[in-house]
């Protein structure tokens, strides 16, 4: 669904005006308390969101994307205060609103707004389409010139309803109507920042585009900052300007989007950007370069220590496990935090590779196995004999940190974007 006319992205760093961030967030923290017993007694936390840092230029789109779980929603409900942080500091038009009581928050929120993931949840079924769009005008005591009802017919007509439609019910709408009635609420009061909470994940897909495209000419016509987050990177490509990868809570990757798709350098976006399906029945049965990564994501109670990704990556090594690699600028508008990026030079060269079990990779791509991920097969052997009868390295030795039994199950990339499920150890070793 890319489009060749979409405008150009603008690097933060190359804006020839010189303009501050709309948005801007420096550090920011969600942890959701776990308790027990009867007094509520705190055992543990969720840490859905640790230390995220980035800022949204006025015009632009910026486009997060993530597994689920990995605190995308959460970061979005942060953004718009629907959510009180832990810590962190979050800025809009250069005022802290970060722990702003409500009472002052409140004519904020005209700037600020949300599109909800859910339209069949997010719009209330008592009320007429006229009166949830017109909710915002009360709650704010603003009075648009004409009248509300001729306001809310011009948004509905603005997001390509009928304005007749004014007092319909929610349950009269298909889905992607009624998203496009939580598109209008959100633009009621012409706010500045438009926060997208997976818009157009719950639609039909014939219609997806629909939504998306709209999306697209809102911001052209009333010049609105976008802040989408999507689990689709083909919407993600289409409307973004810059892309933040998350996982498991922060912030792997930062990059406009043609750095970001041509090169990336962070290995779980690499991983991410192979699962992409490609839609050409001339490539029916052909051997794919998708990389299936090994085991779960790790529970966010108990992230694991250094690199969050170093237990499902193929390049990780003692450093990833010790030490969390800082998000850096390797390249001019992106940045990465890695200690082996796939695209830029290592930051870690001659580091140990971190390898707990010897790991079966098949390739299932096309091309042959590198040299040096050979040789270090064969030396991987000659220094563990004893092992000879389990799995056998045919690719880059991979670390891992999950029990035996796991491992052996496990399937993980050779390092050129292939992979297939590991044989299992059922031999006893030789003598």
């Amino acid at each position: 669904m890319t489009d060749p006319n979409k405008k150009t992205p603008v690097s933060s760093e190359a804006r020839p005006d010189g303009s501050e961030p709309l948005l801007k967030v420096d550090g920011l923290v969600k942890h959701f308390p776990i308790t027990k017993g009867v007094l509520k007694r705190k055992v543990g936390a969720v840490q859905a969101v640790d230390g995220l840092t980035f800022d949204v230029r006025p015009g632009e789109t910026l486009g997060v994307v993530g597994e689920s779980g990995c605190g995308k929603s959460t970061m979005g409900r942060l953004v718009t205060r629907l959510l009180e942080p832990t810590g962190g500091k979050v800025e809009f038009q250069g005022r802290d609103i970060t722990h702003m009581s409500a009472g002052k928050l409140r004519p904020m929120r005209r700037d600020i707004q949300m599109i909800f993931q859910d339209p069949y949840g997010s719009l209330n079924p008592r009320h007429t389409v006229g009166g949830i769009v017109g909710t915002p005008f009360r709650l704010q005591g603003v009075k648009p010139e004409g009248g509300v009802k001729a306001e809310v017919q011009r948004l509905l007509e603005l997001v390509g309803l009928n304005p007749e439609h004014y007092n319909r019910y929610p349950h009269e709408f298909s889905g992607g109507q009624r998203q496009r009635i939580g598109i209008a609420r959100a633009l009621a009061l012409k706010p500045k920042l438009v926060v997208a909470d997976e818009p157009v994940s719950a639609l039909d897909v014939s219609i997806q585009a629909q939504v998306v495209n709209l999306l697209d000419d809102l911001q052209d016509e009333l010049g609105l900052t976008y802040m989408i987050i999507a689990h689709d990177l083909s919407v993600i490509r289409h409307v973004s300007d810059r892309i933040a990868v998350m996982y498991l809570g922060k912030i792997v990757e930062l990059a406009d989007r043609t750095s970001l798709y041509e090169a990336p350098m962070h290995p779980y976006t690499t991983a991410l950007m192979s699962a992409v399906p490609v839609p050409d029945p001339r490539r029916r049965g052909a051997k794919s370069d998708r990389i299936l990564l090994k085991g779960d994501v790790p529970s966010p109670i108990s992230p694991p220590s250094g690199c969050r990704f170093h237990t499902r990556c193929w390049k990780a090594t003692q450093i990833c496990k010790t030490t969390e690699p800082p998000l850096l600028q390797l390249k001019t508008g992106h940045q990465v935090a890695c200690h082996h990026p796939e695209n830029g030079e290592d930051q870690a060269p001659g580091d140990a590779p971190l390898v707990a079990d010897v790991i079966t990779v098949k390739s299932v791509g096309a091309g042959a196995p590198e040299p040096a991920a050979a040789a270090q097969a064969e030396e991987a052997k000659a220094e563990e004999p004893e092992k000879s009868a389990g799995p056998v390295v045919s690719e880059k030795p991979v670390a891992s940190d999950e029990p035996e039994e796991l491992a052996e199950s496990a399937s993980v990339p050779d390092g050129k974007g292939a992979v297939a499920p590991s044989a299992d150890a059922e031999d006893e070793p030789k003598k």
